[in-house]
């Protein structure tokens, strides 16, 4: 029987003439995690992972979501009518040629594109031409439908000081106008939050566990525009923004000054750039026609994601912070586990007594993400999140795989350990090392500026592949600066889902390194440092790049299969562990270091 929700969209899709109705993840700002106001896939599907699009016609539906989600949407989605579609998988259909093949020709498809790129929609239409559709892009069917609808957020800005941020936002806009000027460009249109709050050294609260705020920028050459719900900005936030030519409007007013573009450029016609990988729909259809259209990738997406010296100073410090709560946290976890078995230790245990640990650090704001806490066969769910309903006790003789991160004033974390509890088994051992072997050899890496991940994603992988293993989620992702957890648009994978080999890395640019393995029904694996990109030597033949590990925890010594480890994996295992009991152990108790520096000790 289908879902309730999906009856009720079906009414209203026939009332509308839509034969099909697309939910994107999206909010406004094309924004991966999004606040309650946005959650409509969520709401209709009953599937409340970071990824995924539902489609729906009056006789199916679809979901669309990624390997990190397989075995989680299969479990939410069970019972509702709406079918898992696993993306990349062989036999399985992308969106379009879904459309294509389900619909036939002039039907009509369905979306609102406020939450809908550009690029997407373009795509779209380009793939279903043929089909002469018609295209209803101005359309909330599920706002409909959504009789208790959270209401919109609008928690207070704050200001991020220059000793955090590393430059200030005058400099920043006066680097971003001259990207302008090379584009010939008179104003820019930016919606990602992510861009927005960094290029104004600003932070909120509006989506759970990313410090954004909702709002829209427009930046000319002598002011700028910034659209947000004025309610939550405060005098003093006012006026530091003012002083640097930035004039505050009402979030909705965007809309109404992009159709009077025309005004701001009296003589000539006006240039606009965006983003149609960013930019939605609706700001596009909005923007009158007389106005000359550039469209390129964000200049502030490439700048955000290369971190300033005080940045990356800040990083590192932030880094040692969290290694020490992480290893005071495994230390725990261990002797109690060992020590007290009367007690069982549940996941949400683990995940509140981390959270404790990490509260002891002065700058320490909160989570980076909803933790990740996954025993025994909760491990094999990539995106396992414990609730209430699901938390279980640690599994003996198994795995725990701890996904967890914070938000500091001095930066952002994301790191994760499997932490063994009891006796492991050759096999489970070997698997933890293939993974292990993986990790060594991407923190290892040494590379010629010009390469991107796609250059050596394979490293992650030789272990587990010679095994008949893989994982079916990308190596790592970029990580903003108390901003989002996840951030482009660097990343290690394979290729990019348009296949291509994704962007150039950079110094100062901090990438995850996290491969891992996911046995159905058993376990998990998976173990993630973030790294840094950072120069080394320079010869006749270029810039030499390295990486510099940030994260500082102990991997775990009991589930370690030391023979499958070469000569140099060995050396760079040992030399980590060094430096993690050199930098953490200092700010432990005598006995968190005594059991740190036997955790260490050269292999």
């Amino acid at each position: 029987m289908a879902r309730q929700q999906i009856e009720e969209l079906r009414s209203v899709m026939k009332a509308h003439g839509i034969d099909a109705y697309l939910i994107v993840t999206d909010d406004f700002h094309g924004s991966e995690y999004v606040g309650d106001y946005f959650k409509c896939r969520e709401y209709v599907s009953g599937f409340d992972g970071s990824a995924g699009t539902l489609v729906v016609t009056q006789k199916e539906a679809r979901l669309w979501t990624d390997g990190r989600y397989f075995l989680q949407a299969a479990e939410q989605l069970a019972g509702t009518g709406i079918a898992l579609m696993k993306s990349g998988e062989e036999g399985v259909p992308t969106i379009d040629v879904y459309l294509y093949d389900a619909l036939g020709d002039e039907k009509c498809v369905g979306f609102d594109g406020r939450t809908v790129t550009a690029a997407y929609a373009d795509f779209l239409k380009k793939r279903l031409v043929n089909r002469r559709l018609c295209w209803k892009e101005d359309i909330d069917l599920v706002g409909e439908i959504w009789k208790e609808r959270p209401a919109m957020s609008a928690e207070p800005v704050w200001l991020l000081d220059e000793k955090y941020a590393g430059k200030s936002r005058a400099q920043k806009l006066t680097d971003l106008r001259n990207e302008m000027k090379e584009k010939k460009a008179d104003c820019i249109l930016i919606s990602a939050l992510d861009e927005i709050c960094w290029l104004y050294n600003i932070r909120g609260n509006d989506v759970e566990y990313n410090p954004v705020a909702l709002s829209y920028t427009l930046v000319f050459e002598n002011h700028a525009y910034l659209y947000m719900n004025l309610e939550a900005v405060s005098d003093e936030v006012r006026r530091e923004l003012e002083t640097d030519g930035i004039k505050l409007r009402d979030y909705l007013q965007i809309y109404r000054d992009l159709q009077d573009l025309e005004v701001e450029q009296k003589n000539e016609k006006l240039v606009l750039q965006c983003d149609k990988s960013a930019v939605n729909t609706a700001l596009l259809s909005n923007i009158p026609s007389s106005v000359k259209m550039v469209y390129a990738v964000s200049p502030v997406k490439l700048a955000k994601a290369v971190k300033n010296a005080t940045e990356m100073e800040n990083e590192i410090s932030a880094h040692i912070s969290d290694g020490v709560a992480v290893t005071k946290l495994i230390y725990w976890l261990k002797k109690a586990y060992k020590e007290e078995e009367c007690i069982r230790i549940t996941e949400l245990d683990i995940c509140n007594k981390l959270e404790e640990f990490r509260k002891e650090s002065e700058d320490y704001l909160g989570q980076s993400f909803a933790p990740i806490a996954g025993s025994g066969p909760h491990g094999a769910i990539i995106h396992y999140e414990p609730t209430v309903d699901s938390n279980i006790e640690i599994v003996d003789n198994s795995f725990v795989l701890l996904d967890t991160g914070g938000h500091y004033l001095r930066g952002t974390t994301d790191i994760t350990r499997t932490i063994s509890c009891g006796t492991l088994t050759e096999k489970q051992k070997r698997n933890y090392t293939a993974v292990l072997c993986g990790n060594l050899n991407i923190g290892a890496v040494y590379f010629k500026h010009g390469c991107t991940g796609a250059n050596f994603d394979y490293l992650a992988r030789t272990a587990l592949w010679q095994l008949g293993l893989d994982y079916n989620h990308g190596t790592g992702h970029g990580v903003g600066y108390l901003l989002n957890v996840h951030e482009g648009p660097n990343a290690i994978r394979l290729k990019n889902s348009d296949n291509s080999v994704g962007t150039v890395l950079e110094e100062g640019m901090i990438t995850s390194n996290e491969p891992g393995v996911y046995l159905e029904n058993q376990y998990g694996i998976r173990l993630e440092n973030l790294i840094m990109c950072v120069n080394d030597k320079k010869t006749e033949y270029g810039q030499f790049m390295k990486m510099k590990t940030l994260t500082l925890v102990p991997f775990d010594r009991e589930a370690i299969d030391v023979a499958m480890l070469d000569s140099r994996q060995l050396e760079l295992l040992n030399k980590y562990h060094q430096r993690v009991f050199e930098e953490i152990g200092q700010y432990l108790d005598e006995e968190e270091k005594a059991w740190l520096k036997l955790e260490t000790a050269p292999l």
